[in-house]
C-alpha cells in the first residue's frame, strides 16, 4: 500500500492524505473560514512554506507507520510550474519565482520528512485525478477550471506552459480584462475577476441571473462568454484532436453544454475530429488532491526507472 500526500493552493491551501489514490483521514485547509479569500495572497512565500510544512508533517504524522511510510509528496500551483519552480502565478505574485520544491524539500528534511516532493500545475492536478478515478490514466483527459482564473489541465503530463486560459480568443482591442495584462485572452472574458471589471454594477452571478430574465446586454455576455470557451476548446482540439474535455471550477454553474456544444460544432467542422464529448464536474478539493498526489507517486516511479535503466547502461 502506498502512502502519498496531496496539497492544492489555490485561493487557500487545502491538504489531504492518499493511501492507493484513495482520500483518507481528515482535510486540513488554510485559512479555516472559507470567507477569508484574500488571506493566501497577502502572505510571504516564506510563511506559505511553512504553512505547507505543517500540513504535511502533521499528515505525515498520522500515515500508518508515521512520516516515514509516506512515499511522496504532490503539491499543485496556480501557474506556469516547471521543473519545480513556479515561474509564473499571476493570482499569488508572491511565489513568482519561488523554488518552491527544492525549498519545500529542505524544509520537510529539517523536519524528518525525506518523501520526494513533486510540483504541478492546478489543473494539471484536476486532469490528473480525473484520470485516476475514471480508469483513464492511460488516456489524454483534458480538463478546464472555471473560477477566478481560468486553467488548462492535460493527463498524461507533457513539458510545456499550458496556459489555457492565456489563449488569444478574439482581436478585439478592448478585450483588457486579464489579469496578466494580455489583449483577448479567454480569462479576460470567463474569469471571475475579469467579469467583475466588465459589470461594474452587477456581480457575475447576476449577470446570467438577468440572461436567463431576457435582458438583452447580459444575454450577449452569456453567449461571447460560451463563445469564448468554444474558441479555445476547438483550438486545442485542432492541435490535439479530439476526445474527452471535462468543466469544473467554482463558476462551472454558469456553462450551459448545449450552448458550448452548438459554438463548437461551428467551429470544428472536420469530420474526423467532431468526435470530442464534454461533461461537467461539481466543484470540489478532492480530485485536486487526488491528482497531486497520482502525480507524485508516478513522478518517483519514472525517476526510479530511468534511474534503473542508466545504471543497466552503465
Amino acid at each position: 500500500m502506498s502512502t502519498a500526500i496531496g496539497v492544492v493552493i489555490r485561493e487557500y491551501i487545502v491538504s489531504g492524505r492518499l493511501e492507493d489514490q484513495q482520500l483518507t483521514g481528515e482535510l486540513l485547509r488554510y485559512p479555516s473560514d472559507p470567507e477569508s479569500n484574500e488571506a493566501l495572497a497577502a502572505m510571504p512565500a516564506s510563511e506559505l512554506v511553512d504553512t505547507l510544512v505543517g500540513h504535511i508533517s502533521a499528515l505525515g504524522r498520522a500515515a500508518s507507520g508515521g512520516t516515514a511510510a509516506v512515499s511522496a509528496i504532490g503539491v499543485a500551483v496556480p501557474g506556469i510550474v516547471r521543473h519545480g519552480v513556479v515561474e509564473e502565478s499571476p493570482n499569488l505574485k508572491q511565489i513568482k519565482g519561488l523554488r518552491l520544491e527544492e525549498d519545500l524539500k529542505k524544509a520537510l528534511g529539517e523536519s524528518g520528512i525525506a518523501a520526494p516532493v513533486r510540483l504541478a500545475n492546478d489543473a494539471d492536478a484536476i486532469a490528473a485525478g480525473v484520470a485516476a478515478t475514471r480508469g483513464r490514466l492511460d488516456k489524454l483527459t483534458r480538463v478546464w477550471t472555471i473560477g477566478n482564473g481560468i486553467g488548462y489541465g492535460r493527463w498524461p503530463y507533457m513539458d510545456g506552459v499550458w496556459e489555457g486560459g492565456h489563449i488569444t480568443v478574439t482581436l478585439d482591442p478592448k478585450e483588457t480584462c486579464c489579469g496578466c495584462g494580455g489583449v483577448g485572452h479567454l480569462e479576460g472574458i470567463m474569469g471571475h475577476h475579469a467579469m467583475r471589471l466588465r459589470f461594474l454594477d452587477m456581480e457575475p452571478e447576476e449577470v446570467f441571473a438577468n440572461a436567463k430574465k431576457g435582458d438583452a446586454r447580459c444575454l450577449e455576455f452569456v453567449d461571447l462568454w460560451h463563445r469564448a470557451l468554444a474558441a479555445a476548446t476547438a483550438s486545442f482540439i485542432h492541435l490535439a484532436g479530439p476526445g474527452r474535455f471535462y468543466f469544473t471550477g467554482s463558476n462551472v454553474g454558469f456553462l450551459e453544454l448545449p450552448l458550448l456544444r452548438s459554438h463548437l460544432d461551428n467551429m470544428v467542422r472536420m469530420s474526423s475530429l467532431q468526435s470530442f464529448s464534454l461533461e461537467i464536474l461539481p466543484p470540489g478539493d478532492e480530485t485536486a488532491l487526488i491528482g497531486a498526489g497520482v502525480s507524485a507517486v508516478r513522478a518517483m516511479k519514472e525517476a526510479g526507472t530511468t534511474e534503473m535503466q542508466n545504471r543497466i547502461q552503465k
